[in-house]
């Protein structure tokens, strides 16, 4: 399984993975690059990583996911690259028997990526400047996993 990608994300691709007729409940999340107010003119992030370790440490992820929910389907795929304002840099799809049991597996592959997976994130600013971004969401002067 591959959970980096430098192309566009797919919820068509992510939900295909997870489909089963078992599942009566779907829940996808798409993390999405954004320019809020705390952001200062951001134009785009560019996403790095050691892609054999994160596809590692990804694959450890979904299994612990599915150890704790073992009915549920996830698929995660994550943007590498520069990706601009607007555009989805990680996709997140879980299908269960029940709701209930894919939105939590969806928030828990989440939560689990933003603290656990090292890829780590620049932003790029209107006035031409970078800035690394740590996992909590400050700029920070040096690269931290995302």
């Amino acid at each position: 399984m591959t959970y980096l990608t430098r192309d566009p994300l797919s919820i068509d691709q992510l939900l295909a993975q997870v489909s089963s007729r078992a599942c009566g409940g779907t829940c996808v999340f798409l993390g999405t690059v954004r320019d809020g107010a705390e952001e200062d003119g951001v134009t785009a992030i560019e996403y790095s990583a050691y892609e054999e370790m994160v596809e590692a440490e990804f694959g450890q992820l979904v299994a612990h996911a599915a150890e704790r929910w073992p009915d549920a389907r996830i698929a995660v795929r994550h943007r590498l690259g520069t990706i601009p304002t607007g555009e989805a840099s990680i996709g997140i799809a879980a299908a269960a028997p029940h709701r209930a049991e894919a939105f939590d597996a969806c928030r828990f592959v989440i939560e689990e990526v933003k603290r656990r997976i090292p890829v780590w994130k620049k932003e790029l600013r209107l006035d031409g400047t970078e800035v690394w971004v740590d996992p909590s969401g400050r700029p920070t002067s040096k690269p931290s996993h995302v």
